[in-house]
Order: C-alpha cells, then structure tokens, then sequence
C-alpha cells in the first residue's frame, strides 16, 4: 500500500533526475565552460549532483505531500463539511468587503490574489461538498493540476538554469534574485532575445504530455484514500527525510575543488538561490572587471588630500554641538518638488523650506531601495553589488555617522514608525550603537492611524518631539536619524489632513501628506527650546521608481536634500553635482568636526571635492562624472553613455531629464576609476576594513 501511495513521488522525482542529468550534460559541453575533466572528475560531478538533485527533489515535494495529506473523505461529512465550508467563506467575505482588512493595507495586487486564492479553494470544496457523486472526477482534475504545476516548474527550472548558464557560467546566484526583483525588465530581456512563443509553445507541450502519462499511471491511487494511522507513517516518514535533507545540503554545498565548473556543474541551482536570497551578496571578483588591487585603491584614494582609507579630518574653526536630526523621507522623488518642475502643489512646506535653506539640487540616491539610502546615509559609502549592507550578515560595528556623533558625546537614536525588524533595520542600526524607537514604543494613546508599514507620518512627528524634549532635558546634545513610511504603497492616512481623501491611495497623496507631517513637525520643534541650536537634515531616500529607458535613468536617481538651521545655515543652493554619500560629511564640515574619517565620500565644500556621483540597481553600478555615466555589470560589462540636459523652461540646476546616448567609444580613464571605486569598496568590505 504503502509503495503504491508514494508513485507519484517515483514518477516525479525521475523526471527531475532525468531534466537534471540533461542540464549537467549540457552544462558539460557548453562553449562557456573552458575547463576540462577526467572521467574520475565526471564521475564525481554526477554522482554528487545526483545526490544534491535528490535531497532538493525531496524538500521540493513538500507541497505534494501536503497535497495528499489533506485529500479525504472524512472533511465532507456533516457537521465538519459546513464548518470548514462557512468559515472559508467568512474568509472570503473578509477579503472582499472589510475596508481596512490586512491584505488591502498591504496594497498592490496582494488582495487581487488572496481574493482569488480563498474564492477557488471556497468554490471547489463547495463543489466537492454539494456534488458528492462528482467528488472523484473533480478531485482528479485537481490532481491533473497540481501534477502539471509540478512538472511545469521542474521543466522550467531546466530552462532557467540553462539561460542563466548561458550568459553567466554559474548556477543561480544573487543576479537571479534580481531578475525576480525586476520582472518587467527581466521579461522585456526576454521577449527581445529569444524567440518566445516557440520556446513556451515547446515547454507546453512537454509539461502536457509528461503531466499526462503521470497521471494516467497514478491517478487510480486517489481512488482508496489512506487512513489516518497511514498518513501518519507516510507523514513521518516524509519528515526523517526533509530532515536528513536539510542537514546534508548544506554540506553538499562546501564541497569544492579547484575546478569552478565542475563545482557549479554538480551543484544544484535551487539550494544556490536561496542561499544568494538569505546572504544577500553578488561577489564583485568573480562578475566584476578589475584592476590589480594596489592600483584600483590607489586610483579611487587619490581624490583625498591623505591619499589613504583612514584620514585625520581637521577643522579650522571651533567645533559646534548642535543637535542634529536626520529626515530621509521614503520615496521623495527630486520631480515632486515645485522647483523640479512638478505643478500638483504637493510638497507646498518643503518647497518653502527649501529656499531658507542650504538646498542641493544635484543630488542623487545610491539605490532604489530604503536600506540602501540608510546605508548611504549611514555608511557614507559607495554601493556595491548585491543586497544593501544592512541586509547583510556582517552588517555590525560599522564606522558610521553615528559613530562620530557618539564620539563627540551626542545620543543617538533611529526612529522608525513602523517595526524595525523589518528590512534589517533593528540588526543593523542596533548593532551599530544606534537606540531605536519604533513602532513597540508607542502606547495605543499615541497611534491616531496605522497600516501594515506603521503609524501615520504625523504620529511619528509627535513621538520624536517627545523623544528630543527627553534628550534635550539630559544635557547632552543629541543626533536623531528618523526615517518617514507614510509615502508608500498603500498611500494611507488620516482624513482631514490634506486635500487629498486618504481613500484615494494615491501616491500624490502619500507625498502631500508626508509633506504635511513634517509641517506639523517643525511648527512643534519651534516651540521648543533645543530648536534654535537644531540641525535639521532633510532628504529622500530613494526615487518613487526606477524604470526608464537605460538602466540606469538619471532622472531616476535625483532626489532632493536641505539643510537648515535657523540663525546657522544661510539659505543658498549648491549645484554642484553630488552623491547621497556626501551628505553627512558635509553636514560634518559645516558643523567643523574633528575626526578620523572612513567615509568614502566627501565634504562638497571642500577645495579637493570632486563632482560625481554612484547610481545603482543590485547589479548595474554606475559612476557619474564629467558629463558621462559609465556602467559596469557582469559578467566583466562596461559601458558609457554620454548625458546632455534636455530642454525645459526650468533654470540649469532643476533640469532633471538627460539624453542619454550610448558611446561607441568609451573614456577608459572614467572605466578604470569607476571599476577602482567599486572593486575597493568591495575589496574593503570583505577585508573588514570599513569597520570602526
């Protein structure tokens, strides 16, 4: 009995083998792999790889085994049928009708799918419930379907592997993580380099037939259900094996040789992917052009006055201890901003802000991504392939700007009106000195409106008015880094606030009532008495999007950034081209610390600064300089546009949109120094040189 249940498993797992063992095969002969091997070696390949395919086939088949241990008859009977019928039911009507239910705080497509998920499931059990004579017939079809997702994944898979061999030389890595990460592009990639609607027409009739001869010899297992005492044995069964599973993949995966394709060729590209999704990282030296070593640092350090990573940053006037608040605003696109060009009137108080302040209108994100404009912020460094640092594991003991504000006795804190767990946030920040004040800190009091990414923007102005009133009252002056949430999907808030309903959810919306939020912020901050002797820091931490027509869209990546201070900082605007990892050592300078420096970027105000800026996606990283934007990729890619404003009514230093044309012949001098940022900061991550 117990054999006859477990076909088909059988049926599945060869199929896989069998798609593995082609992949290998191909892999073997591909023009892209240059080495060569012994027959012991091929041995070696394919029995490890069979090993690894096997172990991954197990915990793959999770989900079958879920499958068929909640196939039974026994759920239909009465009362337990109408139960478990009412309460999906229930489920559903939640989804549809309830306003603020947690799938539609989440926003996107996500209620369009659980509604859709819960509807098929509550459809089909109520067929099943109602129609008991047609049980068998619908629980075959639904066989056939869960048969055919299965082979249609493993075939797949094949096919992804392939491609991703293909142009890489390597099983999946954090490069694949991208491209779920960037969909329409990666699809777009796809549609333009291959011919489509063979290649899946093929993939279809394949997963079709195979799906069909599966099922034709094992859909008559369906017809005598185990009992509870055989699902057990069959359950427990399944579960020694994920576990023996799970301990010996890791183990799988440490065995190396000198050959690097044959250790890519016997790994599997499953166990790969999720090891690059949870680790984050895109080793620069083995996608990345390069430099010698000694030559790329001594490139990049030659910017600096003390042509070394660790510099003695020495003020000429005395130093100030002024309190120090850092606002990166979520999603605050440059083109927001009326002085960008933008006519919606959706940013009125940080337009006004910015003329009496110290105002960059050449600016621009490092990334795409909130912790990405954190680590800019935070780190003061360049961004480097992969996965932001701060969603890494050697994410601690940083040198960071908050190790300098500590060094001079100042508190420090993050503030995050949504729990810090996420993204990172609390590991990174945490472990790097900072105390945090989320979301757990709010007493039910404090919170006038929530959704699923935290308390409302104003909610947050409040609580840090309470936080910076207790620090003021120590005596000790103090930084505080707070990041906003409200200007994201869903774009949620309170009524009342803006012109705009907060049922709209409109990303105009998100951004007035951001802009209102800190209005309410400083006109609580003036009345206090810590506000004259108040740095306030105020700028995006990325763009509200990153599609265009290169990749890497200029008018993507600028954003915009103040200074202001009352009394201290003269309002001015500096159109100097620049990065976001400029920021803080300019805010250092104005401020005339004195201190040993790691920072990768610059005091703009400095007579040596020089105008650039780094762009990034998880793999394309670009460098701006001199009126070009030179781009690397892998596999050891370079290439350069030229960037000429286009025309507009606005003045120079609020045009945002660049003609950006592709050079035949690249500036190898701007190559070499981007390659000799990139490769050094890489270099000095991985060496722990960037450490306090």
């Amino acid at each position: 009995m117990f054999l006859k249940k477990i076909k088909p498993f059988l049926y599945l797992g060869v199929f896989y083998l069998i798609i593995s063992l082609l992949v290998r095969t191909i892999f073997f002969f591909h023009p892209i792999t240059t080495a060569s091997f012994g027959i012991f070696e091929i041995i070696k390949v394919l029995f490890v790889g069979l090993i690894n395919d096997i172990f991954v086939f197990i915990l793959a088949s999770a989900i079958l085994a879920l499958y068929f241990l909640f196939l039974s008859d026994s759920k239909y009977k009465k009362p337990y049928g109408y139960i478990i019928f009412g309460a999906l039911v229930a489920f559903f009507l939640y989804i549809w009708l309830i306003p603020n239910n947690i799938f539609k705080q989440y926003g996107g497509s996500v209620t369009e799918v659980a509604l859709s998920f819960v509807g098929i499931k509550t459809f089909l059990f109520g067929l099943m419930l109602f129609l008991p004579t047609q049980r068998i017939k619908i629980r075959n079809v639904l066989y056939f379907i869960t048969l055919l997702l299965y082979v249609l994944l493993i075939i797949f898979n094949g096919v992804s592997e392939y491609f991703f061999y293909n142009e890489f030389g390597v099983r999946y890595n954090f490069i694949a993580v991208d491209y779920l990460i960037y969909t329409n592009e990666v699809i777009g990639n796809i549609m333009e380099s291959y011919p489509v609607i063979p290649l899946f027409s093929g993939i279809m009739l394949v997963t079709v037939t195979i799906t069909w001869f599966i099922y034709k010899k094992t859909k008559d297992e369906l017809l005598e259900l185990p009992n509870f005492k055989q699902k057990l044995i069959l359950l427990g069964s399944f579960v020694v094996l994920c576990a023996i599973s799970l301990l010996t993949l890791p183990s799988l995966m440490q065995i190396k040789s000198d050959n690097v394709f044959a250790d890519e060729i016997e790994a599997n590209g499953l166990p790969k992917f999720y090891w690059a999704f949870t680790h984050n990282e895109l080793d620069y030296f083995q996608f990345y052009s390069q430099l010698d070593q000694k030559q790329a640092e001594k490139n990049f350090l030659s910017q600096y006055p003390q042509h070394t990573l660790s510099r003695n940053i020495i003020a000429e006037q005395p130093e100030l201890k002024k309190n120090v608040v850092l606002i990166s605003i979520e999603s605050l696109s440059a083109d927001f901003l009326e002085h960008y060009g933008n006519t919606q009137k959706i940013t009125p108080f940080l337009d006004s802000l910015a003329d009496k302040s110290l105002m960059f209108t050449n600016l621009y994100a490092t990334g795409n991504r909130t912790v990405r404009g954190l680590e800019a912020l935070t780190l003061c460094i360049p961004p480097t392939a992969g996965e932001s640092i701060i969603k890494r594991n050697d994410n601690k003991n940083k040198f960071t700007t908050g190790n300098i504000f500590k060094s001079k006795g100042y508190d420090v804190k993050f503030l995050y009106g949504g729990y810090s767990y996420f993204d990172n946030m609390q590991d990174f920040f945490g472990g790097n000195g900072y105390d945090i004040v989320d979301r757990n800190n709010f007493k039910p009091e404090e919170i006038t409106f929530a959704n699923v990414w935290g308390v409302a923007d104003e909610d947050m102005a409040r609580k840090a008015i309470q936080v910076m009133n207790a620090e003021a009252k120590s005596g000790k002056p103090f930084f505080n880094h707070w990041m906003t949430v409200s200007n994201h999907r869903p774009f949620t808030y309170p009524d009342g606030r803006i012109d705009i309903p907060g049922t709209s959810k409109s990303r105009e919306g998100g951004v007035k009532y951001t802009d209102y939020s800190l209005k309410l912020f400083f006109d609580m901050a003036k009345k206090q008495d810590w506000y004259k002797n108040t740095v306030f820091v105020i700028v995006a931490d990325h763009c509200a999007s990153s599609a265009g027509k290169t990749e890497l869209p200029m008018d993507k990546y600028r954003i915009p950034a103040m200074i202001f201070s009352e009394g201290f900082i003269q309002p001015q605007k500096f159109d100097t081209l620049m990065s976001q990892i400029d920021l803080m050592p300019t805010l250092f300078g104005l401020l005339n610390f004195n201190y040993q420096s790691k920072f990768l970027g610059q005091d703009v105000f400095k007579p040596e600064f020089q105008p650039k800026a780094y762009i990034a996606t998880y793999q394309d990283l670009g460098f701006v300089k001199d009126n070009r934007l030179t781009i690397i990729s892998p596999v050891k890619k370079a290439k350069q546009y030229s960037l000429e404003l286009e025309k507009s009514d606005l003045a120079p230093e609020f045009k945002l949109y660049y003609d950006e044309k592709l050079l035949k012949n690249t500036d190898q001098k701007l190559v070499d120094d981007a390659i000799s940022a990139y490769q050094s900061t890489s270099y000095w991550l991985k060496t722990k040189q960037l450490n306090r």
